[in-house]
């Protein structure tokens, strides 16, 4: 199936096409992804607007496909198994895949209906809050896990097909049994989802004056709660064994917090614990996550100053590790919070003063 990218991403009719369920940001990504690299790309929703956006886009045809080498099923997680099996039957020589954040039902489910080693079940990690075709990208899935989840009768040639599309599509193929892509993705997905919906819904009746306070750093902590409630619902319901299991633990912890305030003692220890959980996380292109510093730079908001900015900061030698930007009360300011090696840190702030910047640690 493997083909050199079409910058034009039009289809090369020699290769078997792919049909793709489900017009949403994931299948509609998928289908575009395809389309750059010359796959005949054949789409169907049971919404026709989200049909009529994706064909707009580009993503691929509406007409029906005869005899397709693969078929994603990117549809809600419960009507997934359902989809799946009808696919397997319809085309009885496509491998099937689907994308389902939730992986032990869907592969158990098809496995107790259809026996066929053509389906491999998978999980693309990437997304975002936004949600529809409008919000696709062929770009979504470069260097995020692509995790692959075979069922018990999976046939190899399936899985390197679906290993292969990852590939193809930027992704990096993660292979897991279902049950435990499950356990990760409560821990590292759904929880989190959890937590930013109840941080932002203390937001819902508070006064103006009080958000009018607001900094980057709740606006980190809420950004995915403006997620499709729908989804994460069906979402919820269908990992709720291990989502319950943590939030369980994280119960225990606001108790000890809840104690600790109540009688004013130390919450230091679970501080730390925390902060030492977030050094766990890998650092960029997946190694270890370096010491880092944060340097401030105040950025005027006009045209060009960022460029500005980052061509100075290159011609100094220091590589930007991460980035965000915040915005000052009542100024047309920006701070731009800059992440480098904490080695290079101190360095860094002394040659932008010296260039008339308003940089600090």
């Amino acid at each position: 199936m493997t083909t050199p990218a079409d910058p034009q991403g039009a289809a090369d009719p020699g290769l078997p096409p792919t049909v793709v369920i489900g017009c949403g940001l994931i299948g509609t990504s998928i289908a575009l992804g395809l389309r750059g690299h010359g796959i005949d790309v054949h789409l169907r929703d049971a919404d026709p607007e989200h049909l009529r956006a994706a064909v707009d886009r580009g993503a691929g045809s509406p007409e029906p496909a005869a005899d397709p080498a693969l078929v994603v099923v990117a549809v809600p997680p419960a009507a997934t198994v359902e989809a799946v099996v009808d696919a397997l039957r319809e085309w009885p020589r496509a491998v099937v895949t689907d994308v389902a954040s939730i992986k032990d039902r869907v592969v158990t489910g098809v496995d107790a209906v259809d026996d066929s080693g053509r389906f491999v079940g998978s999980h693309p990690m990437a997304g975002s809050e936004r949600s529809g075709p409008e919000a696709a990208s062929a770009q979504l899935f470069e260097g995020r896990p692509w995790v692959i989840t075979p069922g018990r009768s999976a046939a190899d040639e399936a899985v390197r097909l679906v290993e292969e599309v990852a590939v193809m599509l930027g992704g990096v193929p993660v292979t897991m049994e279902p049950a435990t892509h499950d356990e990760a993705v409560a821990l590292v997905s759904h929880v989190p989802q959890v937590m930013s919906s109840l941080t932002a819904a203390r937001l819902l009746e508070a006064p103006s004056a009080h958000l009018a306070l607001a900094g980057q750093g709740v606006r980190d902590v809420t950004r995915v709660a403006g997620s499709d409630p729908t989804l994460w619902r069906e979402i919820l319901r269908g990992n709720a064994v291990a989502v319950r299991s943590i939030l369980r633990s994280v119960r225990q912890d606001l108790d000890t917090v809840l104690a600790a305030l109540e009688d004013e003692s130390d919450v230091a220890e679970l501080l730390v614990t925390g902060r030492r959980g977030s050094e766990r996380l890998p650092g960029k292109h997946g190694g270890v996550q370096p010491e880092l510093a944060v340097v401030l730079v105040q950025v005027s908001d006009r045209p060009g100053e960022l460029s500005r900015l980052f061509a100075r900061v290159g011609q100094i030698g220091v590589n930007i590790e991460d980035l965000r930007i915040d915005h000052e009360l009542g100024r047309l300011v920006g701070l731009v919070e800059i992440s480098v090696l904490a080695d290079r840190a101190d360095h860094l702030v002394e040659e932008l003063v010296t260039s008339g910047w308003t940089a600090y640690r």
